[in-house]
């Protein structure tokens, strides 16, 4: 039953993270940990095999939606690898970091980041566009299917600070660190949501790779575990890929903000009930 259970839940965080460009990680995390947690459905889960599940789930969560985004043209290859260059460090931080966290810790802290996230996209139509870092950065454009053009950059430097606290996060939560580039790339970057997706996709990619070989030196990957989730993950990826596709940008924003939300509430009940 468990295996059944980590199929379905490997399944759903692969269409969720590939459709919003969350990788995954943010709906395997909190979903494990409560049944494995809470419900006692799946056998010896705690913080850190979570996490190290959900980081090697990525490396294939962010492959299948990779390639799908590229035959789309929605990828942003040099910010990708900007991101991905001032995030390894912090990755490697955040995994050493996440070793000392319990279950409660871990639970509050994470439903407080994803309030947070949610909060900045609910408010973002009400905030006044930051266009200091499009103007002081390199400029892109870029139209999309609908036919509306979008601007957007930022200065170099500004990126690899900002990833690198994206990188802690990664490998402190085991979240892929698209829960907060892309609302970062949308409201700081303003970047075109479309693109946001599929720029932070391959860059959850890349820092799987680098996220998984921390967690594995650790010793946090449950290796039997990860047998049903990789297949169903990669499957839900193509789906979420191809679903994003044919939905409007702010219909995007939306689902983003309402999932982020749900997820952050859950977690801080989980942390504060221990």
């Amino acid at each position: 039953m468990e295996y059944v259970l980590l199929a379905l839940v490997g399944l759903f965080s692969g269409v969720v993270g590939a459709l919003v460009g969350l990788g995954g990680g943010i709906i395997l995390v909190p979903a494990t940990l409560f049944l494995g947690g809470s419900s006692g459905l799946i056998s010896g889960i705690t913080p850190q095999n979570v996490v190290g599940l959900s980081v090697i789930m990525m490396i294939f969560t962010g492959l299948a939606s990779t390639l799908t985004f590229m035959k789309a043209r929605t990828v942003d290859y040099r910010s990708a690898l900007i991101f991905f260059v001032g995030s390894v460090p912090g990755t490697i931080l955040g995994a050493w970091v996440n070793k000392g966290l319990d279950l409660p810790s871990f639970n509050l802290y994470f439903g407080i980041l994803l309030i947070m996230l949610s909060t900045l996209l609910l408010v973002r139509k009400y905030i006044k566009p930051v266009k200091w870092f499009v103007n002081n950065g390199k400029k892109k454009t870029f139209t999309d299917t609908h036919g509306k053009n979008y601007v957007y950059g930022y200065p170099v430097w500004f990126a690899l600070i900002l990833t690198f606290g994206v990188g802690f996060a990664s490998g402190l939560f085991g979240i892929g660190g698209g829960s907060i580039i892309v609302p970062a790339m949308i409201l700081l970057f303003l970047f075109p949501p479309h693109v946001a997706v599929g720029t932070s996709m391959f860059m959850v990619f890349l820092s799987a790779l680098v996220n998984s070989a921390s967690h594995i030196s650790l010793g946090n990957v449950p290796w039997l575990y990860t047998l049903p989730v990789i297949p169903a993950a990669f499957i839900g990826a193509k789906i979420g890929a191809t679903l994003n596709q044919r939905i409007k940008s702010e219909t995007l924003v939306v689902a983003l903000r309402i999932i982020l939300l749900l997820l952050g509430v859950r977690s801080i009940v989980a942390g504060l009930m221990g």
